[in-house]
């Protein structure tokens, strides 16, 4: 596999690494395998949570649905979110909200599935509505664009 370009994140007001980062692949191909091998992998104690990432100015919902999920359990992981959605599409990416002060998760997540009907999008939707997770009744709906 050959990396491409690599880019770590850090935080503008003190330098610090936010614990994420970019890296692009020479192919499709060897991203999706790169995926596949490092998905979970546990570095220095801390699992890796890898996902294809949107080039810049690109939606979401150019990818598929773009679906709103809040009131999610806090300890809920990426696999058991995919997994849960997966059984109404493909899941094609999950982005965490988190809280800018605290750094932790504020329960809220976008989903982006590759649906290809409306009817598919409205199923998805109505099924996981109002479902208990954890103990949690979580909400789901199309995620709305921010206005500019």
């Amino acid at each position: 596999m050959r990396v491409c370009c690599l880019q770590v994140m850090y935080y503008r007001e003190t330098g610090e690494p936010r614990g994420l980062g970019f890296i692009k692949m020479s192919t499709v191909e060897e991203a999706d395998k790169a995926m596949e091998m490092f998905h979970c992998f546990d570095l220095n104690g801390r699992p890796l949570i890898v996902h294809k990432a949107t080039p810049r100015g690109t939606s979401l919902r150019s990818l598929g649905c773009k679906i709103f999920v809040a009131n999610l359990p806090f300890d809920l992981d990426d696999e058991r979110l995919e997994q849960l959605f997966s059984e109404h599409g493909e899941v094609v990416n999950a982005q965490i909200v988190y809280d800018t002060n605290t750094r932790h998760s504020r329960g809220i997540r976008f989903v982006a599935m590759s649906l290809s009907t409306e009817a598919e999008m409205n199923d998805a939707i109505a099924n996981l509505n109002g479902k208990t997770i954890g103990g949690r009744l979580i909400q789901v709906n199309f995620a709305q664009e921010k206005p500019s």
